[in-house]
């Protein structure tokens, strides 16, 4: 038997399996053994998730292991679409099973009654980052924060959390912002000495003050998430709000992306609503969530497997672009919040960059 540590004996089966495909099955009470899982499952189901290299990223670190495992042909259909979740829900023809949601659309789904309640016992639940919800289960999370290019910004140059973002003195050049209230209001608020602890409920009126302060220093607000990087790289700005695994992916991680504060959104896995595939559907979430399923796709994509245990099993190059979830200067959005308020909120931050 070989004398290596468990944790690089594990991180090799992952690799192995991201680059042949293979299924691992983990130890654990709640996961059914390949051999019956065969016996009791077949059929098919319907994932809704996003295209380009994230879907093949889905595709080789789960569906095709979950196929091979299960018998079960899953159809992958790209962009998530909350109003066709509606539109199916309202007409009772439900088409899809299991659904990939990120932060307030998610939660929106949850107020309204579209998920199916998950089973607690189907999950690791004290393994989980942020917690398992009635009807949603935290699929991974995400780390925005400040971004540059280092060969142009060296050490001390380049603004390294949200106040020194915003300290256009010390760090001047134009900056970017998401074109959208959430993470750019909490960034404002951040910067604003509110602590991460503090900023729910916000105050929308010192956010709003605070980007006063900034919005002349706004290059570009960015609405599509790759401009982010694409901006820096064309020079029209100098420092830009991006998200660590787009650098790592986007940039080869050539680019620089301080962990010293960072504000954390989180991507569910639901179930439909009286999917046709419910059986097929919490299996397939249930895998999803397993240490090996998760640090091979976070291997892939670069973000944060919501799985502590998966962490150690992600490859090192992608792990060190994941950050520390429980860095106290960090701020996890409130998905809740934003379930509530997106669409009020969002109509005067619109309005406030127009004006």
């Amino acid at each position: 038997m070989s004398n290596q540590p468990i944790q690089n004996r594990e991180r090799r089966r992952v690799l192995q399996a991201i680059s042949g495909g293979a299924a691992l099955a983990v130890a654990a009470p709640f996961v059914i053994t390949p051999g019956r899982a065969r016996a009791q499952s077949g059929g098919k189901m319907v994932l809704v998730s996003y295209g380009g290299s994230y879907r093949t990223s889905v595709e080789t670190a789960l569906v095709k292991p979950f196929e091979k495992e299960f018998g079960v042909q899953v159809t992958v259909i790209d962009t998530p679409d909350l109003a066709k979740v509606k539109a199916q829900q309202m007409t009772g023809n439900i088409e899809w099973d299991v659904f990939d949601a990120v932060g307030a659309p998610g939660a929106q789904g949850s107020k309204a009654g579209y998920w199916e309640p998950l089973d607690p016992a189907m999950f690791d639940a004290k393994d989980i980052v942020g917690g398992l919800k009635k009807d949603l289960v935290p699929f991974y999370m995400f780390a925005g924060g400040v971004g540059w290019d280092p060969a142009r910004f060296g050490p001390g140059k380049a603004p390294r959390n949200f106040a020194e973002y915003w300290d256009v003195k010390k760090f001047p050049g134009m900056r970017t912002l998401r074109n959208r209230p959430s993470e750019t209001l909490e960034a404002a608020l951040l910067a604003d000495g509110v602590k991460p602890k503090d900023l729910y409920p916000l105050d929308l009126d010192r956010a709003f003050k605070a980007l006063e302060r900034i919005k002349p220093h706004i290059g570009q607000w960015v609405t599509e998430t790759p401009q982010a990087i694409t901006l820096l790289e064309r020079g029209e700005v100098n420092f830009s709000y991006v998200y660590a695994s787009r650098v790592r992916t986007q940039t080869g991680g050539k680019y620089a992306f301080s962990f010293d504060q960072a504000l954390l959104g989180t991507e569910y896995l639901a179930v439909l609503k009286g999917a046709p595939n419910k059986a097929n559907a919490m299996k397939f979430v249930q895998f999803a969530m397993r240490p090996d399923r998760q640090a091979a796709l976070m291997t892939l994509l670069g973000n944060i497997p919501t799985s502590r245990k998966a962490l150690p099993l992600v490859a090192e190059d992608a792990r060190k672009w994941m950050g520390n979830v429980d860095n106290p200067n960090n701020a996890i959005l409130n998905d809740e919040y934003w379930a509530d308020k997106f669409d009020s909120v969002g109509r005067r931050f619109k309005e406030w960059v127009l004006a």
